[in-house]
């Protein structure tokens, strides 16, 4: 899902200002993402005053951590980029019961988890995350949880770019 996209889905409506997105931004952009990047925030307890934004890039994973209203200063933006070689992940864990689905999945301490539509979400995240750790491609489909569509992409490891996938014959 892209970061554009994430602004329609934020828990808090202050959580992703343009006040807020205009230190996120500048902060992504400094440690590698393109414009819009395709990425996970991870809401944590309280959207409100803090998340993480998780973006896939070439050299690695980039964890940007926000705080939206620090007193006397305004939004704050702190991140780091960890080389694929380091990235730390665990399970991607499913439990299907009555038609539904419940996900869960861990990188770099954060904890995702999702049921139905959110699960597929975070699926097609840590798919595309194993594939550029172990160098392959990806061809996930890259749906968004809020319109259900998307695009294919497909992310050529630790080394490439996301670049849109082929289409299929036919």
């Amino acid at each position: 899902m892209r970061l554009s996209e994430w602004r329609g889905r934020a828990p808090h409506k202050d959580s992703m200002t343009s006040k807020v997105m205009a230190v996120v931004e500048p902060a992504l952009s400094s440690l590698g993402a393109g414009p819009d990047p395709s990425c996970w925030i991870a809401w944590g307890d309280d959207p409100a005053l803090r998340y993480t934004v998780l973006v896939p890039t070439a050299a690695g994973l980039l964890a940007v951590h926000v705080r939206v209203n620090v007193p006397g200063e305004g939004p704050r933006a702190a991140g780091k980029l960890v080389r694929w070689t380091r990235v730390q992940t665990g399970e991607l864990a499913i439990e299907m019961a009555g038609g539904h689905r419940l996900l869960s999945f861990q990188v770099e301490g954060q904890v995702l988890r999702g049921s139905d539509i959110d699960a597929d979400a975070i699926a097609v995240f840590a798919l595309e995350l194993f594939a550029a750790m172990d160098g392959r491609p990806s061809t996930s489909p890259a749906t968004s949880p809020a319109t259900g569509k998307g695009k294919e992409t497909m992310v050529d490891g630790p080394r490439a770019r996301v670049r849109p996938a082929p289409k299929p014959p036919g």
